[in-house]
Formats: structure tokens, sequence, C-alpha cells
């Protein structure tokens, strides 16, 4: 998945309560820990173990919150590979290391530590847009072209590559979706509501239009047809990126070397899609001040028809909505590539072993479990072999005769989440990657102050934006 910080709502939003159940599972998926490290430039000051320390030999993993929950499928995971090699006689053990903060701050951690030797991390789960940067920076080092094997998706595989080698290993993928409640429409005269690929964002402003017409009102929770992530920080950034995919077949910002090759006519063509995208009829007004939490809330509370999110909703929401009452389909036009890859840190001095940690976490069985977790898997046997569910996290059963299970995702006869074969799986194939560069950093800063400026009171023409973000995008990268 792919989340920078999540910035707290817009001052003078209106508070909402969630219903009691979903407030729970916000709190326990979504919420990234606000900790700061010790300060001290000492392990802690990237992230702690579960207990005081990190034993000798341990194969340490540095990852981001799993937003499956504390205990959730990565840890099972590695939990599984430990049981594997006691019973090998083997003297490996891998351990995993949560990063506290956001993911701009664990970023900025982990390049602190591998650049001056603080942790000693073997292997780190990077976000999609750093692998060039920690590549190129030589903080992670080249790996056997073998673990890309046939059965990962393309598009995925993908953004484990720079300059021409392997870097990293896909552990689990991320898409931009559109969620939307049926029940909103079958309540608005409309017959069908399975939206499929075809489904475009024109469609999707008609619908907004009917379910306003058929009458519903902020007198039973909804007030604007749709709502996404437009605070300040990488949602922004990927809403924009997915408005410029669209409005130009085959667009892209970078070269294969990063560096910048956009065009004013360019940039203008997608500032006017997204523009058209969330203008105020549309679009929620808290939007603009909405992070991936946020906005998940406010679709849950039925403030919104439609929801443009990541594939971890799609359990989240099914918490307090059915199968009747939601629905998911592909984003319209273009949809952002996200996700975490996992890489062996240059100073490992457990670099054979991490390989091999590697090679288990991102296997076929590993990204089954992934998937039936809630994760988008990277594999593509995962969406289509019709094997046993899988065996390291079990579902957990009810407590007893009349209890309920506590797992609420639709799943089709094999055990995937239901939308996962004909929906999800598509949807990665199709998507683009954000701009690959080493400097993505300044690249995603430069682009979401810019874009920022839709939002204010007095925003910009189409034309000045774009000249004014090609001008500055010129600055904080190297250019054709």
């Amino acid at each position: 998945m792919t989340r920078g910080s999540r910035p707290p709502g817009r001052p003078g939003r209106r508070p909402r309560p969630l219903a009691p159940l979903l407030t729970a599972v916000l709190t326990a998926v979504l919420t990234l820990g606000a900790c700061s490290g010790s300060g001290d430039g000492g392990p802690d000051a990237v992230g702690r173990s579960a207990d005081s320390g990190v034993a000798e030999g341990d194969i340490v993993v540095a990852s981001g919150r799993d937003v499956t929950g504390k205990g959730g499928i990565r840890q099972k995971l590695i939990d599984q590979w430990n049981r594997e090699q006691e019973e090998k006689g083997s003297g490996s053990r891998a351990r995993l290391v949560e990063l506290p903060g956001s993911a701009d701050q664990q970023r900025s951690q982990l390049l602190g530590a591998l650049q001056s030797g603080s942790a000693e991390y073997d292997v780190v789960n990077l976000d999609v847009t750093w692998v060039p940067e920690f590549a190129d920076a030589g903080l992670v080092r080249p790996l056997p072209g073998e673990l890309l094997d046939a059965d990962v998706i393309p598009s995925v595989a993908d953004t484990a590559r720079w300059a021409g080698k392997v870097y990293a290993v896909p552990f689990n993928s991320d898409v931009g979706l559109l969620f939307y409640r049926r029940d909103y429409l079958k309540k608005a005269g409309v017959t069908d509501t399975e939206l499929g690929k075809g489904t475009d964002w024109a469609t999707v402003q008609r619908l907004i239009g009917t379910v306003g017409d058929a009458g519903r009102s902020a007198a039973d929770g909804y007030e604007k047809g749709w709502t996404t992530q437009l605070a300040p920080y990488e949602g922004l950034t990927v809403n924009g990126i997915e408005a410029l995919a669209s409005s130009g077949e085959g667009l892209s910002l970078t070269d294969g070397a990063g560096r910048y090759t956009g065009s004013e006519d360019a940039l203008e063509e997608g500032i006017a899609e997204l523009r058209d995208r969330t203008k105020a009829p549309y679009t929620l007004a808290d939007a603009g001040g909405s992070g991936e939490t946020e906005s998940l809330g406010d679709f849950a509370d039925g403030r919104t028809a439609f929801l443009r999110h990541w594939p971890y909703a799609y359990g989240t929401l099914h918490q307090t909505l059915t199968g009747e009452q939601l629905g998911v389909a592909p984003l319209p036009g273009k949809a952002v590539l996200g996700g975490q890859n996992l890489a062996v840190t240059k100073a490992s001095k457990r670099g054979p072993a991490a390989q091999e940690l590697i090679r288990f976490l991102t296997g076929r069985d590993s990204e089954r479990c992934l998937l039936d977790a809630g994760f988008a898997a990277t594999r593509l046997s995962a969406y289509v072999e019709n094997g046993p569910a899988c065996r390291a996290a079990k579902a957990p059963a009810p407590a007893g005769p009349n209890a309920e299970s506590t797992d609420r995702m639709p799943r089709d006869e094999h055990g995937r989440p239901k939308y996962a074969r004909d929906t999800l799986l598509p949807a990665l194939q199709d998507a683009v990657q954000r701009p690959r560069t080493p400097l993505y950093g300044a690249f995603t800063q430069t682009f979401t102050a810019e874009l920022r400026r839709l939002y204010t009171d007095k925003p910009p023409s189409d034309a000045r934006l774009a000249k004014d973000l090609h001008a500055r995008l010129r600055k904080a990268l190297p250019h054709t």
C-alpha cells in the first residue's frame, strides 16, 4: 500500500460519530503510531521489536505497521518461517520490527539509520516509490532476477527494478479502487448496480446526480456524491497522478533514469481532469482535509455514495456494510499502483539468510495468505489457483455454537475475497506507477504543494497552475 503522512482533519471540520464497530476497526487497523524515536541515533530511533532488544543472529525485518492489525498476517508469516526453521534444525530466526510514525517519517528514519549504520536491519519493507532512492544511494543490494519469476504480476514486478537490476521483491501490492453504495443506487431507481470496467467518470457523475435527485439529503446522513484523499500529503499526489494518467494515454513524467519529461500541455490536461473530478457539486467538502482514515469514515457514515480508496478498505467496510449495500469496481480511468517491496540492506551481515526469508515471504503460499487477509497479493497464482486457503492464519472460529465469525468479508468458494479475481487482479494489471526517480521525495512535495492551490479560495487557472508546476518540477528534478 502506498500511504503518505496522514494529516489531521481540516480545521473546523464537523466531527461525526462512526458506528461503534467501525470505530474499533479503524482505530486498530488504520491509525499509525504517533510516537517518535528516542533521538539518540540508536535502534530505538527507528523502531523497537516486541521485547527490549534484538537477539544476535536474528534476521531483522523493518516495516511500517500492518493494516491487518496487531499480530497481523505479516507477523503470522514471520512466525511460520521461524517454526519451519526450528523444525529443520536451522539456527535462523526472523524478527519483525514495526516502525513508528507516518510513511514519510518511516522513510526518513530508515534513510538515516541505513546511512549511519545505527540500526542493524537485514530486510527493509520499502514503499514502491522508495526503491529507486534506496538503490541509487547504495543502501540495498541487488538481488537475483529469478526472485521475480513469471508468476509475479508484470506491472507489480516493474516496481522492484531500478537501472536494469532487481533491488527488491514485491511483498504486497495496492491499487486505487472505486467503492460505492449499492443500496443508495437502488433506492434512486438504478436497476443495474454492478459497476464494471467500462464505468467512466461521466457515468459516476450521472449516478451521483441520480442519487441526489432521489432525495437523499443531510436528514439521513447523505451530503455529496463522493470523497477521496485531497489533504496535502501523498494522497493528493496519487489522485493527481491518476487524473494525469487518465487524461493522456501513456503519459509519464519521468524517464528510465528518473529525469523529468513532462510538458505544460500534458500537465494542463491532467489538472483540468482533476479539477473536473473534484469540483464542488460532486465532492464532499471535507475531502480537502481528508486522508485515508477520514475519507473511509465519511463513506462508512453514509455521507457519500462513492469513495476512492485502497483494497484493504474492502474488508474494513464489510465490518459494517453488507454485500447488498457495498459495491467495488475498478477506478474509472487509470489507477495508481502502490504497495511495498522487500529488500536486503547493503550492510546486512546475514545477506544469504535474509534473501531466503524474502523468498519465503513473497512465495506462492505467503502471497495467498496476504490476499486472504485483505492485502493485494503480488502473484497471479494467488488469484487464479484454487488450492487451499492460507494455512498460516486461519480465520478465527466463533467462540460458541451461536457466535458469529468476526470475518465478515465476502469470500468465493475457495476462500479468497470475493472481488479478488474479477476486480482486484485486473485493476493491478492495468495500474500505472507514479514517477520513478531517486528524488521522489522532492517530486511529491513539489507536486502536492502546487496541486493544493486548486482547493484554495482563489484557485489559479489550469494553464497558470500547469506553467508553475512545470517550472518547479524542472527545478526539483534533473530533466531532459
